[in-house]
């Protein structure tokens, strides 16, 4: 979220904001909201997260008469599996799972998750510690579905996992920034908004969605029922999508933009960048 954010909507609305920065993965968000420490009055999960608290009846329906601003999300991120009839939640930012890699460490053309497999990088490989997304590389790596439920599938890829161990340098999450804009891996796996910050930070770095496929991912905005502020909180949903406010968000942080307005104000270079 860009820094000046929390201040301008306090100042447009009066309602004051306690901000908690992002967790390292949607399982500690979830542990830390089910524990109950905390009442929050809207959160900002993924795709495959937002639908587990539906299914768990954790979260409000939204009154959309207050997020007029609802209208600049493209019409492509409305309707999707997580929530098909757009009553939870609000798309934030979106993005894919890919590789980051070293030109000058690397020589072979990155197509493939296979490539963190191979032993010649053993101990330069970096890979997400994230249950999701862990699974998500080695199923689709075997030529099976990133929503796969067989239980044969997932142990079969589960294995996979443990045989690749000894070749990997570290399980992290925002810590592959530093690791690779440092030039301590020559691979990693990455979110395409942290892969566009980290090439910007070192021209050596370029990145890669392999052709078996990957995740695309959507992270988006909802309110939980434990929410004690709900019209504050749709007050807050609408404020960020507001033209500029969107566009200020995504110039900042370099994750991909459903809002319409947001996009067409990004610099031509950064609109048509494939990462």
């Amino acid at each position: 979220i860009a820094e000046d954010t929390i201040q301008r909507f306090t100042k447009a609305t009066g309602i004051k904001v306690i901000y908690e920065p992002p967790y390292d993965s949607n399982e500690t968000m979830y542990a830390k909201y089910k524990s109950g420490a905390v009442n929050y009055d809207v959160l900002i999960p993924s795709d495959y997260m937002i639908e587990k608290l539906i299914s768990e009846n954790e979260l409000l329906p939204l009154n959309f008469d207050n997020i007029p601003n609802y209208k600049y999300i493209d019409e492509s991120f409305k309707n999707l599996a997580y929530d098909p009839e757009n009553t939870y939640s609000v798309p934030y930012m979106w993005g894919t799972l890919g590789i980051l890699y070293n030109k000058e460490m690397v020589d072979e053309e990155v197509d493939s998750w296979d490539i963190l497999w191979d032993s010649k990088y053993k101990g330069k490989i970096v890979m997400m510690d994230s249950v999701r997304d862990a699974a998500a590389i080695a199923l689709k790596r075997l030529g099976y579905s990133l929503n796969s439920t067989d239980k044969t599938q997932v142990d079969e890829a589960f294995v996979t996992l443990v045989e690749q161990g000894p070749l990997v340098q570290a399980y992290v999450m925002d810590q592959v920034k530093d690791k690779m804009i440092g030039e301590e891996a020559a691979l990693a796996v990455i979110y395409a908004g942290d892969a566009v910050y980290c090439m910007e930070e070192n021209e050596n770095l370029a990145y890669a969605v392999p052709k078996e496929g990957t995740n695309f991912f959507v992270d988006a905005m909802v309110i939980p029922k434990t929410s004690k502020n709900k019209e504050a909180a749709e007050a807050f949903i609408n404020f960020m999508n507001d033209p500029e406010i969107a566009f200020n968000n995504t110039d900042y942080i370099g994750y991909s933009t459903p809002h319409t307005e947001a996009k067409t104000m990004l610099d031509e270079e950064v609109r048509n960048n494939p990462a």
